[in-house]
């Protein structure tokens, strides 16, 4: 049996789907792969990136991609990462789990920039404890079932 691929889904792409991207093909990439995109797409927050680095995940050739791009590609659990995506996801042909699983939105942080990646590294922290918890070996998930 192949893979399975998991879209996640954010309002811009730019911090909570590609941090979940990166942490599925990081950890569990022999079970899944795992895409990104957004509603609205814009650049990748360069906090994000640092602090995915800094755990020893480079997701820097990552981009922000619109979800329309995988409209044709088989994908079998569709994430949403935040709110305002859930409400505007499209729907996608033969996707067979919708998940949705809200996160802070780490575009509006403030303070210093060690404040602001400190908040980003609480986010990243929370995304990868569920990443774990809903995907990691011995779910449902992985089984095939």
């Amino acid at each position: 049996m192949g893979k399975k691929t998991i879209l996640f889904i954010c309002t811009h792409n730019s911090a909570r789907s590609q941090m979940a991207e990166g942490f599925v093909n990081s950890l569990f990439g022999e079970y899944y792969e795992a895409y990104s995109g957004g509603i609205e797409p814009t650049g990748i927050n360069p906090y994000v990136i640092q602090v995915m680095r800094k755990i020893g995940i480079d997701i820097s050739d990552h981009y922000a991609k619109n979800v329309n791009e995988f409209m044709d590609r088989k994908i079998d659990y569709v994430v949403t990462v935040c709110d305002q995506a859930q409400g505007s996801c499209p729907f996608f042909p033969g996707a067979k789990t919708y998940i949705h699983k809200g996160f802070q939105d780490p575009s509006p942080f403030t303070g210093t920039e060690e404040e602001i990646l400190e908040q980003i590294r609480n986010v990243r922290d929370e995304i990868r404890s569920w990443i774990v918890k809903t995907f990691g070996p011995g779910d449902k998930h992985d089984s095939g079932e």
